[in-house]
């Protein structure tokens, strides 16, 4: 089996309940927080819904150089458009992973800021750390923003206290 086969099959698994989980996010409730410190709401769900984007940042080049990257972080105002922005960067992610061969997740790649390295790793590394672990840690955070706001929890990777089998 291609990596790329691997990673496609766990990108469609994640998505599922990642998608069930930003269709409930009270986006009128946008700038709220659980502490100070924390990423308000909207950030947050806006955030999760672009990783999946990442994928293909991180196989179609091989580096990411802050200091001539552009980032302007999107919020979204709405469901559909949470769940638009979510749709484009997993389309595209699962555009890139069906057109990558092994040979390019073995290669490097860099997370720099001008002359400072972050990191240098095999792109598959990447993926999995900084792309897909990412996705999942993100999720759980905003699983707890929504239980302290009250929201039906879906399943995950199983039933939960809100939804059971």
């Amino acid at each position: 089996m291609p990596i790329s086969e691997s990673f496609l099959a766990e990108l469609q698994q994640e998505a599922r309940p990642t998608r069930k989980m930003l269709e409930r996010v009270p986006l009128d409730k946008s700038d709220w927080a659980p502490h100070k410190k924390s990423t308000p709401l909207g950030r947050l769900a806006t955030h999760i819904a672009e990783i999946p984007g990442w994928t293909s940042i991180t196989l179609e080049h091989d580096e990411l150089d802050f200091s001539k990257f552009d980032y302007k972080p999107r919020v979204a105002d709405s469901t559909s458009e949470l769940i638009k922005i979510f749709e484009e960067n997993l389309f595209k992610a699962e555009q890139t992973l069906k057109k990558t061969g092994d040979e390019i997740f073995m290669q490097d790649w860099t997370m720099r800021n001008g002359e400072q390295i972050y990191f240098t790793l095999p792109k598959i590394a990447v993926l999995r750390s900084t792309c897909f672990n990412h996705l999942v840690h993100h999720r759980g955070q905003l699983s707890v923003y929504l239980r302290l706001l009250d929201v039906p929890l879906p399943g995950v990777y199983g039933p939960t206290a809100d939804e059971p089998m």
